[in-house]
């Protein structure tokens, strides 16, 4: 791994440690559909000893057909409002949440680069969305770095949220 982004990882473990005591304290467990991230926030939580017991899953749902058929997001959703957009990721983490029958879903939709895109929606632009049985929200970020350099932002993001944002 490049310098730049290991003290990304780094941020990221410590804050993988962090929600690792939350849930368990909490009694709480968490899934989480990934799209744009590939599967590293589900790395980087199961890489703290003992996350069995709070973390249910991690889906990788990249494509769009992976979105509607293996978590029931509706098409006209994704059409709507395209595949990376707030109202897909607060979906997104409703039906995993559902789906795995966890205290909170987490999920990630975006483009990491360093193609796709558009001037509406540029490289970088990514949407996590977080859902408990109270409450799905979600949250647009805006990264300018480098593809990995996007996929580890959104980890910390998507990190943070939960420590600030769960019940």
């Amino acid at each position: 791994m490049s310098r730049p982004h290991e003290q990304l990882e780094r941020e990221a473990a410590r804050l993988a440690q962090d929600i690792a005591q939350l849930f368990v304290a909490k009694e709480l467990t968490l899934a989480v559909a990934e799209s744009c991230t590939g599967g590293l926030i589900a790395h980087t939580l199961t890489n703290v000893a003992g996350s069995s017991k709070f973390f249910l899953a991690g889906l990788c749902v990249y494509s769009p057909e992976a979105k509607v058929s293996v978590l029931g997001v509706p098409r006209e959703l994704i059409g709507q409002h395209g595949v990376v957009s707030g109202p897909v990721a607060e979906e997104m983490a409703r039906r995993v949440r559902l789906l795995c029958g966890s205290s909170v879903g987490l999920a990630t939709t975006g483009y990491a680069g360093p193609v796709t895109g558009d001037e509406q929606l540029p490289v970088g632009t990514v949407f996590i969305g977080l859902s408990t049985a109270e409450k799905t929200t979600y949250r647009e970020f805006h990264y300018d770095t480098d593809r990995l350099g996007v996929k580890l932002a959104t980890t910390i993001d998507a990190l943070r949220l939960l420590l600030h944002t769960t019940p």
